[in-house]
């Protein structure tokens, strides 16, 4: 029998886990797979990591994995992905927007030969305008500057054949951007689109800092043109410096006094 791995990275969602967990369970149980679910607890202040010991304690095929502190949620998918031992892995959010009776159909693609299979969300109940307007333009921002497409609305809601994963592993940058990593693997894809739900409970973890970071990581790691508009201007910058430098130089050779550090020179 195939083992799935479903990799879930969690911080202070002590509403939402026991839910997630048993919504995962029931769609699971009518499936043909032997399975595993694998949170990664970030650091949580909340009663998170009694839950989820109690669940192992319950359910054999319920594993947690404690990091010392707040990682931030890429390095704790990454920490997931790195322990799942599936065919298959699935990442994904416990909150419940990555809905889990999405799980079938991702299973279904990944049996017709496809070695990943990418979420694609449409909308998002309750989002703000001013977050799906963001959303939308960075990812059109992003995929402008970097030769990796992103898929606009993709999310790390994913499966993967262990091939990808094993490749993936290889992948160990320090600013992680896992979303640009799987865009650079190559393999048999395709997508599945979704209409992510409100959060089951509570609000959400990521917070604006994080999201500036989030973004930034994912435009400067995928991407050398940042680098060399940088270049281009410290270049241009250096030959104007030289041009006003001369053109002083020039005038003070003249006897004409320019306004400025020339004069104490």
């Amino acid at each position: 029998m195939k083992r799935i791995s479903i990799v879930v990275p969690v911080y202070n969602e002590e509403e939402n886990i026991a839910h997630f967990a048993a919504s995962v369970e029931e769609v699971m149980g009518r499936l043909p797979y032997d399975y595993e679910l694998l949170f990664i607890d970030d650091g949580s202040s909340d009663r998170s990591r009694e839950i989820l010991r109690t669940l192992s304690e319950r359910d054999a095929r319920i594993g947690s994995i404690f990091l010392a502190r707040n990682y931030g949620h890429q390095l704790a998918l990454t920490c997931g992905i790195d322990h799942a031992d599936g065919d298959a892995v699935i990442t994904m959010d416990g909150d419940m927007q990555h809905p889990p009776e999405l799980l079938p159909q991702l299973l279904e693609k990944w049996e017709e030969g496809f070695d990943i299979v990418q979420t694609v969300r449409l909308t998002t109940e309750g989002v703000s305008v001013f977050k799906r307007m963001t959303s939308k333009y960075y990812y059109r921002l992003l995929n402008a500057l970097t030769d990796v497409h992103i898929q606009e609305g993709g999310s790390d809601f994913r499966l993967m054949d262990r091939k990808a994963v094993l490749a993936l592993r290889r992948y160990r940058e320090h600013a992680r951007f896992i979303r640009g990593m799987v865009g650079a693997l190559g393999f048999r894809r395709t997508t599945v689109d979704f209409v992510a739900q409100a959060r089951y409970a509570g609000s959400s973890k990521f917070s604006l800092r994080r999201m500036i970071s989030f973004a930034l990581d994912g435009i400067f790691a995928y991407s050398m043109k940042p680098l060399r508009a940088a270049l281009y201007a410290g270049v241009v910058s250096a030959l104007l410096a030289v041009v006003l430098f001369l053109h002083v130089l020039f005038e003070t050779l003249r006897g004409e006094t320019v306004p400025g550090w020339s004069t104490i020179v």
